[in-house]
């Protein structure tokens, strides 16, 4: 699938991926599936689900590195800054610094890395994001995805990115 092609599909669940609305026990719902879905495989990840302005829900399996807490932090700084999904960024700047030159963005707080998607809420807008990080980029963002489709009720199938 072309990059182009990725990049409808993306749109398409930042569209449709909407709650009506997100708050402490939806954070843990959603942190929770996710985090058993990647314990289930043995996946090192880090999973943080935010507000703006708090933490909401965290959990780091075993394995993640240290490294993992700062690219969550980079990637949420990156969806907050961009209100986009920070994949779908990654595949907007291919192989450019487009984001962090245009924007005056410092990479020791942004990182161009998928994973991290906003949490927007229908008549509201972009209010958090949900990140994950450990796995490659496409399947940090496979990942949420995954999560936030089955917690909406939505077939994952029909909104997720074909294999690469």
């Amino acid at each position: 699938m072309a990059v182009s092609d990725d990049l409808l599909v993306i749109g398409r669940q930042e569209e449709v991926l909407c709650f009506p609305a997100f708050d402490e026990a939806t954070a843990f719902a959603i942190g929770s599936a996710i985090r058993e879905r990647a314990a289930a495989q043995n996946q090192p990840i880090v999973i943080d689900i935010r507000f703006w302005d708090r933490p909401l829900f965290y959990a780091a399996l075993p394995g993640s590195k240290p490294d993992n807490v700062e690219w969550v932090r980079r990637k949420a700084n990156l969806v907050r800054r961009l209100y986009k999904s920070s994949y779908r960024v990654v595949l907007e700047n291919r192989g450019a610094e487009f984001p962090f030159i245009r924007h005056a963005m410092d990479p020791a707080d942004y990182v161009l890395a998928g994973g991290g998607f906003p949490i927007r809420i229908n008549g509201v807008g972009i209010v958090g994001v949900i990140v994950v990080s450990g796995l490659p980029e496409r399947s940090d963002h496979a990942l949420v995805v995954w999560a936030v489709a089955r917690w909406l009720g939505i077939d994952e199938a029909s909104l997720a990115l074909p294999p690469e």
